[in-house]
């Protein structure tokens, strides 16, 4: 029963989190967006103390629940060790296998250190939610659009609109390439071996193991019972069960109920570790009680992780030509600082709480956000206005940010944000160029920062170009958009390393 309401719970909750990433208008956000702010990371880089709270009770109360439950990457990985196990016809084929206490430990320091060091790279790539995040949207979200796409194309030939068509393209290559290696790798290590990730690589895993191992409620072998037939121990996906010492290690227990239905000599039970006593006078059967493991150096990197994050944490394409010509495509310009959406305060706050999940670029309907293909940032999102620009209306992106990397902000307030500004190429402009007369940036600048202006002084018949005033330009982008001038614009923005009201 048990094993039940775990599987129904966690069909619940990946294919809720899925949807997350894979709906481009941001609609179900409105409902299952809390489903991202209760991730275990997302919480810490957020300081929702709240959730924390909640998240280790339920582990100190019922063990590794979260991973079994509610982390996408886990339940992605019971998926793929249930299908493997179909397919090689072979129910039974797990069984008992030292941990790898070391390795745990030396990838819990590194994403702890690389946290400290600002390596964002590596902390997003070490994170379960976010690495799911990134398979989500890279891998899965092209089919599910060309599937809109499709749906798209028969309900308009039925005078229907209940779909329309969005766009499918790669955003950044690199990550892509990442995704897909991440993807494989978790797939390989699933597919043989079952939760080999969680247990030796993942930090949230580490983490909450050694926090299970003083759980209130976990499974518990009565060793009067058990007749040795190990079939327990070949259905743990976590290889955590030594039925020859009849002992679970807690620490890599993520409490899938699995061993419960296997054992035909109700010889294990989730009970309440501090009944055990009671339990002996009552039955005059001892239940011996599995030994404890040593969790003295383990709990210290527990606290060590989550004390000092916490502590840490505090301190469709556009064309202009009226289809008369062929158009070609833009390229991005080169920034000298890159450009992060409203709501992020800074560069530096933007790069430092974000875990690069992506969110924000799946539910981005102007197609600005994008994953980065820098070192420095790579994976984290920026903002590039090859194909839109950030409409003052849209908040999007900060309404779904589970980590407060992207603060939540106002329309009002979006509209007055500085986040860059605008540069202007003269050589580029199609006015001089071209000799034709554009304004384009100038019509449709939302701050009206921009007015055109002679390109000759003092002659009012020459070719006029625009002139920012830069304390007026929020760097929305529009101009960089619109323009016409190809493969770069003749106006680009510059991003800011800290925004500011204007």
């Amino acid at each position: 029963m048990l094993r039940k309401i775990r599987q129904v719970l966690a069909f619940l909750f990946f294919v809720c989190i899925t949807l997350l990433f894979l709906d481009f208008t941001g609609t179900i956000h409105l409902w299952l967006g809390w489903m991202a702010k209760i991730q275990f990371l997302p919480a810490i880089f957020a300081v929702n103390t709240l959730v924390l709270a909640g998240l280790i009770l339920l582990t100190l109360v019922f063990g590794r629940v979260y991973c079994s439950v509610i982390c996408p990457l886990g339940v992605m990985q019971d998926v793929i060790s249930r299908i493997s196990s179909m397919r090689k016809k072979m129910k039974n084929r797990f069984s008992y296998s030292p941990a790898l206490f070391y390795l745990r430990n030396v990838m819990l320091i590194v994403f702890v250190a690389a946290f400290f060091l600002g390596a964002g790279s590596v902390v997003a790539l070490l994170s379960p939610y976010s690495s799911y995040g990134r398979i989500a949207s890279n891998l899965f979200s092209p089919f599910w659009k060309w599937g809109n796409n499709l749906l798209a194309f028969f309900s308009e030939r039925m005078d229907s609109y209940a779909f329309y068509e969005t766009e499918v393209w790669i955003k950044s290559i690199p990550v892509l390439l990442i995704s897909l290696a991440v993807f494989v790798f978790i797939f390989i290590l699933a597919w043989r071996n079952g939760r080999t990730y969680c247990n030796t690589i993942c930090p949230v895993g580490t983490v909450l193991g050694y926090l299970s191992g003083f759980s209130i409620f976990r499974v518990e072998i009565d060793k009067e019972k058990c007749k040795n037939c190990r079939m327990c121990s070949k259905q743990c996906k976590a290889s955590c069960i030594d039925i020859k010492n009849h002992k679970i290690d807690y620490t890599r227990c993520v409490a899938c109920m699995n061993c419960l239905d296997s054992c035909k000599f109700d010889a294990l039970h989730y009970v309440c570790r501090y009944s055990s006593g009671k339990k002996k006078e009552q039955t005059a059967k001892p239940v011996e009680t599995v030994e404890k493991v040593d969790t003295s150096k383990r709990s210290f990197f527990t606290a060590a992780a989550l004390v000092t994050a916490g502590t840490a944490l505090k301190a469709q394409e556009m064309k202009v030509d009226g289809g008369l010509a062929e158009i070609i495509d833009k390229k991005i310009p080169e920034r000298n600082t890159s450009i992060v959406p409203p709501g992020a305060l800074s560069k530096a706050n933007f790069y430092k709480k974000c875990t690069a999940c992506q969110l924000c670029v799946a539910v981005c309907p102007n197609q600005v956000l994008r994953p980065s293909g820098k070192l420095i940032s790579l994976m984290q999102p920026e903002m590039s206005y090859e194909r839109g620009y950030c409409r003052p209306e849209c908040t999007k992106c900060s309404e779904v940010c589970p980590t407060g990397a992207i603060s939540l902000i106002s329309r009002e307030d979006k509209s007055s944000v500085q986040i860059g500004h605008a540069v202007f190429i003269q050589e580029n402009c199609v006015a001089l160029t071209d000799g034709v007369e554009c304004g384009n940036c100038a019509r449709h600048c939302p701050s009206g920062a921009i007015t055109m202006i002679p390109s000759k002084e003092g002659d009012k018949n020459s070719p006029k170009i625009p002139a920012v005033n830069v304390e007026r330009c929020i760097g929305c982008g529009a101009c960089e958009n619109l323009c016409p001038a190809r493969p770069f614009s003749a106006i680009y923005v510059e991003g800011h390393e800290r925004h500011r009201m204007i």
